[in-house]
């Protein structure tokens, strides 16, 4: 069933002053940091998830979730007028929309993203709507052991679609493990990993290891890198395609839709893989294959509606499950997480306010960035010339001020410049990030669910295998460890996405 009923109690939680604002406040960041190369969706919420502790959770998350599908939309700008991705799903739409607006048709690319991202955003949705109202009555059969065995499935699938070395993407996991278990035992009341630091008792703050892995160390990186941009120079007119265009796009837009969204559901996947695999399929299933790469515009519907589609999927295991797929989802489970939200099957029935009032918001979110994205391309462009001595230091101030504003504590400022420092050095040296960020957030569910199954065994790790529904996720888990080890599997490892490349 659809739920109208459901969406339209959404609609009443959204519709209103204050969440519309916030949904357009978000919408607006979204958009701004997809245009602007070098941030990236993930940078810009960890930045402003101070400002979320201080307003309701149903505006907080609807704010959060608009900046992170806007940046969907404003990323594909960057794409097409600069040929440099605005954020990291936009990547392959630079190979042809970049030529299309060689050629004169900067308008018709631009709308055509637009308009791709709209529609697979807004099915992704609706399919979102049918699929997570069975899926939490279905998990609700999960016990603690399921739970634990549900987690170690995620976090090794997410390292098996790492695009980087399987063992980093492990090291980077453990230590997201390791980061999550410091603070105050919840069973004994004694400190674990504090090493007598007082702020450590409470655990490491999410806000400032984010802000210093994914706001700092962008900053530095580009910096070192010495990122510049040049717009290029050409008049954009035509944004709505001809029919031509509606022909040669609406099958790219339609497998779009599906890629993203079932891609979006898996963890590591996300929007990045989404749009590559769709790239990959057009490509393979075209008459003229040779032509990608030279301004086809099934060469940026496909992609811009596969990456939109999969923030859509992405929702499925967070609200379900409490299994955040990306570490965009990872940063909008802390923040449930930091109101006390209990967050997994029961959020749809505790806390029916917070999903349907999300589900619902994406839809208004949608089209206001259809009118953001069409009418005020212009703008969007003039921002691409502000120079980077202006940017990067206001992304500094932000983040010190957001570390800060917490507890009004230079220690968060001193912690967040360490994870600043880390984060760079990671990605310096190919370690992601995305794995260390969902374990720490998932660590302390991961080491509750383990000690709870012990205690029902009695000590006994057999649980996780005597009982069925645990046994399947275990040893899909164990598999997914050993089979990148085959050599066969190892040679073909992300070939169709290289060939796309």
């Amino acid at each position: 069933m659809l739920g109208f009923g459901d969406l339209f109690y959404g609609l009443s939680i959204v519709l209103t002053l204050n969440n519309l604002l916030y949904c357009f406040a978000g919408c607006v960041i979204g958009t701004l940091v997809g245009v602007l190369p070098g941030l990236g969706p993930v940078a810009a919420m960890s930045l402003l998830f101070p400002v979320t502790l201080h307003i309701p959770p149903v505006s907080a998350l609807i704010m959060m979730a608009g900046i992170y599908y806007g940046a969907m939309y404003g990323g594909s700008t960057t794409s097409i007028l600069v040929n440099i991705p605005g954020e990291a799903a936009s990547v392959i739409t630079c190979l042809d929309g970049y030529q299309m607006a060689r050629k004169g048709r900067a308008g018709v690319a631009l709308g055509m993203s637009a308009l791709g991202s709209f529609i697979g955003g807004t099915l992704s949705i609706v399919a979102l709507q049918m699929v997570a109202p069975p899926l939490a009555k279905v998990a609700l059969a999960f016990g603690f052991p399921e739970y634990f065995a549900l987690i170690c499935c995620g976090l090794v699938v997410l390292t098996f679609m790492a695009r980087g070395s399987m063992f980093k993407a492990l090291m980077m996991a453990a230590f997201g493990i390791f980061l999550g278990t410091i603070g105050t035992d919840l069973f004994a009341g004694t400190p674990k990993f504090t090493f007598g630091v007082r702020i450590l008792y409470d655990g490491l703050g999410i806000v400032p290891v984010v802000m210093g892995l994914f706001g700092i160390s962008e900053v530095l990186l580009n910096i070192e890198e010495g990122l510049t941009q040049e717009v290029f120079n050409t008049k954009i007119k035509n944004l709505f395609p001809n029919l031509k265009d509606w022909a040669d796009s609406i099958g790219p837009i339609i497998r779009g839709t599906l890629i993203g969204f079932f891609l979006g559901i898996l963890p590591g996947a996300g929007p990045v893989i989404s749009s590559f695999t769709s790239y990959a399929v057009e490509k393979k299933i075209s008459k003229h294959p040779e032509k990608f790469g030279t301004g086809m515009i099934q060469g940026v519907a496909g992609p811009e509606t596969a990456n939109n589609a999969a923030i859509g999927g992405a929702f499925v295991p967070l609200l379900t499950l409490a299994i955040p797929p990306t570490p965009g989802m990872a940063l909008l489970l802390g923040c449930l997480l930091s109101y006390g939200v209990q967050v997994g099957p029961l959020l749809i029935k505790n806390s029916p306010d917070i999903f349907w009032g999300v589900v619902s918001s994406m839809y208004i979110g949608n089209l206001m960035l259809l009118v953001l994205n069409l009418p005020l391309i212009g703008l969007w462009v003039k921002i691409l010339k502000v120079p980077y001595v202006i940017l990067f230091p206001l992304i500094l101030l932000f983040c010190v001020v957001g570390a800060y504003s917490l507890n009004s504590s230079a220690e968060e400022v001193v912690l967040m410049v360490i994870f600043g420092v880390i984060g760079y050095l990671m990605k310096k040296y190919g370690y992601e990030a995305a794995p260390m960020v969902m374990a720490m957030i998932l660590s302390p569910l991961m080491e509750n669910n383990l000690r709870q199954s012990l205690a029902l065994s009695h000590g006994s790790f057999s649980i996780f295998f005597t009982r069925p529904l645990s046994a399947i996720l275990m040893i899909t888990a164990i598999a997914l460890l050993i089979l990148p080890n085959l050599p066969w599997l190892k040679a073909k490892k992300w070939k169709g996405l290289e060939e796309t490349e």
